[in-house]
């Protein structure tokens, strides 16, 4: 068995110099936690569901509650982004097609793109800023147009999680404000993202842009890894209390193709972090595939989903996230981080078209011309001959005809 170097921490003591499997590692840190909660009097631990996958085979090399039913939160954008590209696939809407913010769209809690009601962007930039800002106004607006409303949009994202065999997904909005009926899994998750890879790899760009600029404002990602962490390629990242902190991460490094899923975080560090460590103990060699494919994982159907809400946002949560602390401290001021790089972001400018009112009424074309009065006599033009205007010359001129406009792609 492979065996790594490991310095564990437990309510400030360090222990060094101890060779760990990554099994036992894993182990190790959730008895730990464990003990941690027990001395802080919590009654419940949540083990974090974690994945990571090879791209490339579609190879498991490590699942822990990979199929624990588990509330999405904004990961659903992934859906409404797929939807969405599948429209564009048939024609029905284009990327230029315009996207208003209906009073609907505009009453969706935060996080929000700040547009006003009537405002409109074309498809393109509302895709970008469901992606990169996660604007839940967005997420409605794109439903509303490509789907003729929320409620049919949702159908069809319900529809397309059973074409996908997503036996642990249920989507009741396209945005992942918490409802306890919207659920989905690792596992399902995980092939969401690689169904947008494999379908449409045009779009990948959206899910590794880390910028989007809307008029003064300025809209960062909240996946870390895209500014610390060499090769990430996207994706999402999502958070509602219960859930904790969620992320669907994907690096494309060392000739190596790999996806992440870390559900329930209590940080958005330990959710960067903790996905960071998968990638590295992936291409390090200290995982290796399961011989099972991310298809066959099977999920906990039945379950009921885990509520994070009373460790994350209630009355626990100071001594949660303490426990999580001491027990995963990577990434603190003063600790270690596994996102050491420092990339530049790449950025995108969305640009609020104004309002585009519709259903306005024509005005009525006006009644033919008919003349009063008697046309003049023509008058004859006045011959101008060799004459040349002034600034010509005898040879005329010499202008270039326009180019033929290049074939859209």
């Amino acid at each position: 068995m492979l065996e790594i170097a490991w310095t564990g921490w437990y309510e400030g003591r360090v222990f060094r110099n101890a060779s760990w499997s990554c099994s036992t590692l894993l182990l190790v840190r959730r008895m730990l936690l464990a003990l941690v909660l027990t001395f802080a009097g919590l009654s419940h631990a949540w083990a974090n569901p974690m994945l990571l996958v090879d791209r490339e085979t579609l190879q498991v090399l490590h699942a822990e509650q990979a199929g624990q039913p588990w509330h999405p939160a904004s990961l659903t954008k992934l859906m409404t982004a797929y939807v969405t590209f599948e429209e564009l696939a048939k024609g029905t809407v284009t990327l230029d097609t315009p996207v208003s913010i209906s009073r609907n769209a505009y009453n969706q809690a935060p996080s929000k793109s700040g547009l006003k009601i009537d405002s409109t962007v074309s498809l393109q930039d509302a895709l970008y800023l469901l992606v990169v800002k996660s604007a839940n106004d967005i997420a409605v607006a794109i439903a509303e147009t490509v789907g003729g409303s929320e409620a049919n949009f949702v159908v069809k994202m319900n529809e397309t999680a059973a074409r996908m065999g997503l036996t642990a997904t249920n989507f009741v909005n396209p945005h992942g404000l918490h409802d306890p009926r919207q659920v989905s899994s690792a596992r399902d998750m995980a092939i969401i993202a690689l169904y947008i890879e494999q379908s449409f790899p045009q779009f990948m760009p959206m899910f590794r842009t880390g910028v989007v600029n809307l008029g003064k404002a300025r809209f960062e990602s909240n996946n870390g890894l895209l500014e610390g962490f060499a090769g990430t390629t996207g994706m999402k990242t999502g958070y509602v209390c219960a859930s904790g902190l969620n992320i669907v991460a994907t690096v494309d490094r060392n000739g190596r193709q790999l996806l992440a899923v870390v559900l329930g975080g209590s940080s958005g560090r330990e959710r960067n972090e903790r996905a960071a460590e998968l990638f590295l103990n992936a291409l390090g060699g200290r995982l290796q595939p399961t011989g099972q494919s991310v298809l066959s994982l099977a999920n906990a159907t039945g379950a009921a989903p885990v509520d994070m809400r009373p460790l994350i946002c209630g009355k626990q949560a100071k001594e949660y996230v303490a426990a999580q602390k001491a027990a995963f401290p990577m990434g603190l001021e003063d600790q270690p981080s596994y996102l050491t790089e420092e990339l530049a972001l790449s950025e995108y400018t969305a640009i609020d078209l104004g309002r585009i009112r519709s259903g306005i009424a024509l005005p009525r074309p006006r009644p033919p011309h008919m003349p009063i009065f008697k046309s003049p006599a023509p008058v004859e033009s006045a011959a101008i001959g060799d004459v040349l205007r002034p600034g010509l010359n005898a040879g005329g001129l010499n202008i270039a005809l326009p180019r033929p406009r290049p074939a859209d792609l």
